[in-house]
């Protein structure tokens, strides 16, 4: 492994943003009553202050992102690493909101209402946010505390 200088908080937080803005699958976890936990790759769309996901509210994810109303969201390259700890609100396909489903729209090209009423949104507004790059950026990793960019 080779060591390289951490990058500084004002460019990790670049990094992450601009991640928002160009991946289109975002690892979710979830947690049922039971504390069974469930993993799975989503589409998702960023809308510069909460992350947008749609899947259906009958299966495990929609149920445990309503339930639980939080969820670990990451990206899925090992070498550079984003963990968004983050509070669900749940919305059904009539009541969401118009800005969250023109972001989710814009970015997936895909409209989930229109495949079955079962689809719900979920946004995610992040309460922590960590970026590293390898095992020298471990500290300085939390870009984002309480719901507060640390830059």
């Amino acid at each position: 492994m080779t060591i390289t200088e951490s990058r500084t908080l004002e460019q990790r937080k670049r990094d992450v943003l601009a991640r928002l803005e160009r991946e289109t699958d975002i690892w979710v976890a979830t947690a049922d009553a039971e504390g069974l936990p469930c993993l799975v790759a989503l589409w998702f769309a960023w809308d510069g202050a909460s992350v947008w996901l749609s899947t259906r509210i009958t299966n495990p994810t929609g149920r445990n992102l309503r339930d639980g109303r939080r969820t670990r969201l990451a990206f899925g390259d090992t070498q550079d690493v984003v963990l968004i700890d983050g509070e669900v609100r749940t919305y059904g396909g009539t009541d969401v909101p118009v800005a969250g489903i023109e972001a989710f729209r814009a970015k997936t090209g895909w409209d989930p209402r229109e495949d079955s009423a079962s689809y719900a949104f979920f946004q995610v507004r992040p309460r922590t946010v960590q970026a590293l790059n390898g095992v020298h950026e471990m500290r300085g990793r939390h870009v984002m505390e309480d719901g507060e960019w640390a830059v």
